[in-house]
This record gives structure tokens, sequence and C-alpha cells, in this order.
């Protein structure tokens, strides 16, 4: 008796054990589809994004920055500064641009000069920009608000340049931008200046990447895997402005996974090199760096952000349809 009455009472609880286990596995379904909801939400909302991201030299101004105030201020002419550049890192075997960084330094402290984060900063109001660059960023805001802003699309302005972060920070421009991955000196407690970071060309699309996943924190990793939709902006919501042969490995990385580029050149010179470009398939567009409203520059970028407004409300249409689908099932 004690046996059987036993037995019932164990098949019993099992019974209520089976379906409290039941129970959970609902609960644990319905909370799984609830945070995929929401990630995807979440997702969905951050992928309205669209990223402009910029070279600089040649492309936002006509010539490098170095030019137009830290080699005079030296008393040396650029051509020969950029040709000694050449022949020490092929001497030595160096990478170029940690060359011309330690060769910046080297000729300020031979003249005397000394340079520290503040003056190069300062020599950053001394840059010349292209036509209607100082314009434009607030242009293209606009234009995406008159396109974009009832599906909630913004825009943001990124620069990713081997130029200088110190002048970058002294330009008109520099407020515009949501962030600025450039070449930087490190300036020691004595304002000894020492590369503390150095962006080739082929290194730019690591800051594309991070853009891409939103880490954007130079601090924080960004070689664990991420699946493409839980990236915030998405490579198709790109545009890259480059002006040669630097930008390639950008332009290329952003062609291959459905982005876009443009290449531009002095309106005053030969565009040989966008027509290479556009040739290999490394842009969709090239145009005279005349940023001013009406310019082709202006009409082919306003192009392409027609396109990628229109994809982005496609996706969201469909986007839409999945999360209906989702409540269905529950």
């Amino acid at each position: 008796m004690v046996e059987r009455a036993g037995g019932r009472g164990t098949k019993a609880q099992a019974g209520e054990a089976a379906e409290e286990a039941s129970s959970r596995r609902r609960s644990a379904r319905a909370s799984d589809q609830g945070d995929a909801s929401s990630r995807s939400q979440r997702v969905a909302g951050s992928k309205m994004t669209i990223a402009l991201v910029y070279d600089f030299d040649g492309t936002l101004s006509p010539r490098p920055m170095q030019e137009y105030a830290f080699l005079p201020k030296l008393g040396i002419e650029p051509k020969e500064f950029w040709a000694e550049c050449t022949r020490v890192s092929k001497a030595e075997r160096a990478d170029a641009l940690i060359t011309y960084m330690h060769l910046l330094y080297k000729k300020a402290k031979e003249k005397g000069v000394r340079i520290d984060r503040a003056d190069l900063v300062a020599q950053g109001k001394k840059v010349e920009l292209y036509p209607g660059v100082e314009a434009w960023f607030e242009q293209m805001h606009a234009y995406v608000r008159k396109r974009g802003a009832e599906a909630g699309i913004t825009v943001k302005h990124y620069l990713v340049s081997s130029g200088l972060t110190e002048i970058i920070e002294g330009t008109k421009i520099f407020p515009h931008f949501a962030n600025v991955f450039a070449s930087e000196y490190w300036f020691d407690a004595y304002d000894l200046p020492f590369p503390k970071r150095v962006i080739s060309d082929t290194g730019k699309t690591q800051f594309l990447f991070r853009i891409n996943k939103g880490i954007e924190d130079l601090g924080e990793n960004i070689n664990a895997h991420m699946p493409e939709d839980e990236r915030p902006i998405p490579f198709s919501n790109f545009i890259y402005f480059g002006d040669g042969d630097t930008d390639v490995p950008s332009m290329a990385l952003l062609k291959k996974n459905g982005g876009h580029a443009i290449a531009v050149h002095d309106p005053g010179e030969n565009e040989a090199k966008c027509v290479e470009l556009f040739k290999a398939g490394r842009c969709d567009f090239y145009a005279g760096a005349d940023y001013r409203k009406g310019s082709d520059l202006f009409k082919r970028t306003c192009l392409l952000l027609d396109r990628i407004i229109a994809d982005v409300r496609v996706k969201e249409e469909a986007r839409g349809l999945g999360g209906k689908s989702l409540k269905h099932t529950e």
C-alpha cells in the first residue's frame, strides 16, 4: 500500500514536474522571441543611419595639410620634403607614413622650431578647402532630412585620413564629423612628439569596420565576430569619397559589400586617375572636387543618397512584415 501510494505520488510528482518543465520551456520560448523581437527592433532602428566617409588630402583639400603652415614655417619646399620622405623610406625599408611623421619632427628640431599639439591645431586654420566644402555637411543633412526624415533616416559624416589629427582639429569643418580617424602624435611630458597612430591606405579599412560595427572607441577590439544583422550601419549605407590609389582598399571593401564610392579630382586638373578607378569598378561615380550645390559632385552624391534611402525604406517595410509574422506565431 505504501509502495503503491508512493508510486502514485511519484507519478503525480513526475507529471507535475513535466508540466512545470513544459511551462518553463514555453516561457523561455516566449522570452527568446521577445528578446529577438526587441533585439531586431534595436538593430533595425540603428540601421537608419547613412555614413558619408571622407579622405582629407586631395579630397576635401587641394594639397597635403602639412604644406599650408608646417613646411612653410620650416622654410622647406614641399616637393623637396616629400621626395626626401620617399628616398628615406625606401633606403631604410621603413613605412612611408612613419617616415614623414619622423622627418617633420626632425626638420623642426634642426631648424630650432618647437612644435607641440596646440601649435599643430592652430596650423589647421590655414588649411584651404575645396569650393563648397564648408556648407556641404549641413546641405547633406538637409537633403537627407527632406528625403528620409519620415522614415527616421539620418546621416553622419566621418573622416579617415593618413593626415594629422591635430591639424584636422584646427580646421573649420572639424565640428561636422561624428568621428575623425587620422594619424596622430603622442606628446610626452616634454612635448617631444612620437607617432602614436599611423593610418595607412590598407589600415583605413579597419575604421570602416569600426563604423560598420558601431565600435568607434579605439580601445575596444573589433575582431570578434558580429553577425551582419547586428551591425548598426550596414556597408550598403556607406558612401566613401577619395581621390586616388591610397583610397582603393577602402573603395574596394565597400563596393564588395554593397557600399558606394565617389572618386574626386581637382577641378583644374586631369581626371585620368578617376576614370581609371571608375573603369576598374572602384567607384560608382567620379567628379571634380566642387562641393557647391548644383555641381556634378553634389548631384551624383544625391543620386546615391536617394538610392540608399529607397533601399533602407524597402528593408524596413520587409522587416515590418517579418515582425507581423512573428506575432502571428506567438
